[in-house]
């Protein structure tokens, strides 16, 4: 068994576990709810589709699973963190298993990156959490914002770059595994790691296409360990979480099947397109800003 099928068994092992955890919690929340009845309304299905094929595709799923449960008015605010953890679990892992299967990446590049992950939300983020989160907000959107007017040159052919290896060697892979722990401390607190990845992966002179199963991959071993809490504090909807997963599989495997048409340009393309959105995103929103409302709110109330 090479590298790459061993992962894909461990992946699979992970999911089967991460399934009978989430049935043994909500057989044990005492409502009497069944796991699979009665099946999510549509538009909880139609969430996890739209949200988990546009993640497919590098977008993300979080952000855009924030605004669609709060215009349908679907999870309340303080559970939408634990469903949303929950929910995507299983289309991440099966975006993993795809991109393994279509997109040849390096394995020593891959484990070296995908440990250096899981290392740094295990080791690094007690360190990166005592700085401002709003300071590393900044800092990575203009990061993203530059990285994002190179890309923008190269494809337009104002100077070269980039490339088509499939893994790194030496001191670039050194950089990588410290820019992959780093994205995996950042991970913990809330700071998305697709478009930071991507941006490694090409500026090291990889495919683009070759950060998918590294960056996807980093975040299928992550997220359960992310959801353990909110299931051990029943701090989740399952209905929607549920139809998260049930709506997000489909629309995962419609978007590998898009991705597996597109050239490596529009792949770069649609990188510069997620960073551009990533940063203004990060620029924009104030998380401190957003907490001092909540209390004002929570305080008015107590």
């Amino acid at each position: 068994m090479n590298a790459i099928s061993l992962t894909r068994v461990l992946l699979c092992l992970l999911s089967l576990a991460f399934v009978v955890t989430w049935i043994r919690n909500v057989a044990s929340s005492g409502s009497g709810e069944h796991w699979l009845r009665p099946l999510p309304a549509p538009k909880l299905l139609f969430v996890g589709f739209i949200t988990d094929f546009f993640d497919t595709l590098g977008i993300g799923s979080y952000a855009p699973t924030t605004v669609l449960f709060k215009v349908f008015k679907a999870v309340d605010d303080r559970l939408i963190p634990g469903t949303m953890t929950i929910g995507h679990m299983i289309p991440t892992l099966l975006e993993t298993l795809i991109y393994l299967t279509i997109v040849p990446v390096d394995p020593i590049t891959l484990f070296s990156m995908l440990g250096a992950a899981m290392l740094g939300a295990w080791l690094g983020a007690g360190i990166v959490a005592k700085l401002s989160k709003r300071s590393i907000q900044i800092g990575m959107g203009i990061a993203l914002s530059i990285a994002a007017v190179l890309l923008f040159c190269k494809q337009m052919g104002y100077f070269p770059g980039g490339g088509e290896a499939l893994g790194v060697t030496g001191i670039r892979l050194v950089v990588a595994v410290g820019a992959n722990f780093v994205l995996g401390a950042l991970m913990t607190i809330g700071i998305g790691m697709y478009a930071p990845c991507m941006i490694v992966v090409y500026l090291l002179g990889m495919s683009p296409k070759a950060a998918f199963p590294i960056m996807m991959g980093s975040c299928a071993f992550l997220m359960p360990i992310g959801a353990i809490p909110f299931m051990r504090e029943k701090s989740y909807r399952h209905r929607a979480s549920l139809g998260l997963t049930l709506g997000g599989i489909p629309g995962v495997l419609l978007a590998a099947y898009v991705f597996y048409q597109l050239s490596i340009r529009w792949v770069l393309w649609l990188v510069i397109g997620v960073s551009v959105v990533t940063a203004i995103h990060l620029l924009w929103t104030d998380d401190g800003r957003t907490s001092r409302n909540v209390n004002r709110r929570s305080s008015g109330r107590n």
